[in-house]
């Protein structure tokens, strides 16, 4: 079976995925509001610590720690199904934003998943959208606040 676990992508891909543990919780829900609370605002939505702390924890076993030389420079929380990854969350820390990391990680992930379908959901607000989209990911259907986006497997 084809998977994007770590070892799957260690080498020679510049990323490493590293399954979250319960000692990373504090770390990636710090990430999620560095990275998130901006856009959820600008999007109407205006979350508790209490609702942070729920989305954190929904399918936190599917929760990665990404790793660039030695270092830990965010998230990616994907399940992976037969015909299909689903990116659930993708946030790159702050300090490392600006450098191409997200699109490179998602490079990697599209790249490692063939000949699987890659699908992810975006906020509306969020700059991110022209990236997927720039990646080739198409928008497939939306709800009040996110596109729901695909990447065909071999589509350019």
């Amino acid at each position: 079976m084809h998977n994007i676990s770590p070892t799957n992508l260690e080498s020679p891909m510049p990323f490493t995925f590293i399954k979250a543990t319960d000692n990373d919780r504090a770390y990636l829900l710090s990430l999620r509001k560095l990275t998130m609370v901006e856009h959820l605002e600008r999007s109407g939505q205006f979350l508790s610590e209490e609702e942070h702390l729920f989305r954190l924890n929904d399918d936190y076993d599917l929760s990665h720690l990404i790793t660039h030389d030695r270092q830990v420079v965010g998230t990616l929380k994907f399940r992976e199904g037969d015909k299909q990854i689903e990116i659930l969350q993708l946030q790159i820390h702050p300090d490392f934003q600006g450098k191409g990391l997200g699109q490179q990680v998602l490079e990697q992930v599209i790249s490692s998943a063939n000949p699987k379908d890659v699908e992810l959901t975006v906020l509306k607000v969020n700059r991110a959208l022209n990236l997927y989209k720039r990646l080739g990911f198409v928008i497939y259907g939306e709800d009040q606040f996110e596109f729901f986006m695909r990447k065909v497997a071999g589509a350019r």
